[in-house]
């Protein structure tokens, strides 16, 4: 379904508009031509069910989160007051109920939003043409439900999207040599031929003086690695299993080697492509948020508000760095953690004399007026992402200021309850849960398990067990998927356990 928005801006917020982007240019934001559209309630939940798009294939996900946003707010328990997408240029959506006062913080705050989209290392590698992409999704996707029929269409992309986080992320930033270059050392020849005539097996030698190469490359270890090498390359012929090492972006694995019929292969790889688009939004929220929070409040603060605005814009931007206990404002860590890092660094309170310094008043009082402190919050935002961040600039001040803490589950009361106070278990808690946006770590071992084309998972174990309800189901969507069992290796009760589904039942038993 295509929801038709455009419609031009009212004159006053077309002077809004005009007014917060010099702004926001003023002070350094880079971004791509952002194009505002006002919609209803209504309309901007249907878009935000579509994942910030007018036009998405139909499937009843959509239809299930637009119902769940328009409850909330009929009911009072949330209301969404702006939506931006990451394409050149940058669409954003405004809600026409919005006040004057609104309407100017939801813009300052897209363009915060906008810069680092087109800024942030993170988001380099995505389509910045999504909207006509997805559009294009949809078209491909209508027509297999007009050939094929729309239960089939919809049953398949079920499957496909229940597993649609088993992608590797990083895969779109990193080159990965499967095989390491061969070295050459001086002593060896154009044929590959020793000094002596004799095959000369180069892998795994080091550069070398001729004589120095028998100590350094002492021949008796490269004939040992040369016959455990051979071994291997035996093993993995002879059981013809593949991949040679584990790969993480399971989803490609089934795309290249599952027995998928052409409209399947089709969508399930527009479910990757779509997944691969929305996942640099999950490594930074934090940053986005609090990069976008930080820019409408430095904008409204000193440019934006009248004497009028002053009690609805505290109102708003208080609610929105509300924090609970229950859980973390992304809004909030965000924007106190960069305005903590340009204080920081306009202070010069970093680096090894600082850090050596043992007194502590002296490093509350430390000001070397370095002024350092925007140029490093932009830098801030083109490098890192959430988990980057999180690791380098949290520190136990920071931890100590803003009453942070670690909790755990407590079986006795049946409640969250805070577990620590201590900085070490704050962050590891928080890097954690930010790691791969909180999900397991699954690898693909073995695509020809057992020798019967059965594929095997593997499941990099980090102290938190898989929740075996979630393995079930995502074991059974990506048998559809195989059309063989499906097993994945992992830890239960403290046990190397597999877990399978043949299509039939389940099995779990010990490795």
């Amino acid at each position: 379904m295509a929801i038709s928005t455009h419609r031009p801006l009212p004159a006053e917020i077309a002077a809004v508009q005009d007014e917060m982007e010099e702004h926001a240019r003023n002070y350094g934001l880079d971004f791509f031509d952002t194009i505002f559209e006002m919609v209803d309630y209504e309309e901007l939940s249907m878009i935000a069910a579509f994942g910030g798009f007018p036009t998405r294939y139909p499937h009843w996900r959509f239809g299930a989160q637009y119902d769940e946003l328009m409850k909330g707010y009929t009911y009072g328990l949330q209301k969404i007051y702006e939506m931006v997408i990451n394409t050149d240029p940058c669409y954003a959506y405004l809600l026409r109920c919005n006040s004057m006062t609104d309407q100017k913080l939801v813009i300052a705050h897209v363009y915060g939003h906008c810069d680092f989209f087109k800024n942030n290392a993170w988001f380099a590698g995505t389509n910045r043409k999504m909207l006509d992409q997805m559009a294009n999704h949809a078209a491909r996707i209508n027509r297999y439900i007009d050939r094929i029929g729309y239960e089939p269409v919809e049953t398949f992309i079920d499957a496909c999207l229940s597993v649609e986080d088993l992608i590797d992320p990083h895969s779109v930033h990193i080159r990965r040599a499967h095989q390491a270059p061969m070295q050459r050392s001086e002593n060896s020849n154009r044929n590959g031929d020793d000094q002596n005539g004799e095959q000369d097996d180069r892998q795994g030698r080091f550069p070398s003086k001729g004589y120095m190469d028998p100590f350094i490359n002492p021949p008796d270890v490269l004939k040992m690695q040369s016959e455990e090498r051979q071994r291997k390359h035996q093993e993995l012929e002879d059981s013809r299993s593949f991949p040679e090492t584990p790969q993480r972006d399971v989803l490609l694995f089934v795309l290249e080697n599952a027995p998928l019929k052409g409209w399947q292969h089709d969508v399930l790889s527009i479910v990757r492509d779509e997944a691969y688009y929305y996942a640099p939004q999950g490594q930074t929220k934090i940053m986005n948020e609090g990069w976008a929070s930080y820019w409408h409040s430095t904008i409204m603060t000193r440019h934006g508000v009248t004497d009028a605005d002053v009690i609805d814009y505290a109102d708003h931007h208080s609610g929105t760095m509300a924090t609970s206990p229950q859980r973390l404002n992304p809004y909030k860590l965000g924007i106190e953690l960069l305005k903590d890092i340009e204080e920081r660094w306009n202070k010069g309170q970093f680096g090894p004399e600082y850090d050596d310094c043992d007194d502590l008043h002296e490093k509350e009082k430390w000001d070397k007026e370095l002024g350092l402190g925007r140029e490093k919050i932009f830098e801030v935002r083109r490098i890192h992402n959430d988990l980057t961040f999180i690791d380098t600039f949290l520190t136990p001040e920071f931890c100590h200021k803003h009453r942070m803490f670690s909790f755990a589950y407590n079986d006795s009361s049946n409640y969250y309850e805070i577990a620590s106070r201590e900085f070490a278990e704050i962050k590891q808690q928080l890097l954690n849960n930010l790691a791969n946006h909180g999900r397991p770590f699954i690898y693909v071992k073995d695509g020809n398990y057992a020798n019967r084309g059965e594929l095997y998972l593997e499941h990099q174990y980090n102290g938190t067990e898989l929740k075996l309800d979630y393995a079930r189901d995502t074991l059974q969507n990506l048998e559809k998927l195989w059309s063989r069992p499906v097993h994945i290796e992992t830890v239960v009760d403290d046990k190397p356990t597999i877990i399978s589904f043949d299509g039939s039942s389940h099995e779990m038993k010990p490795k």
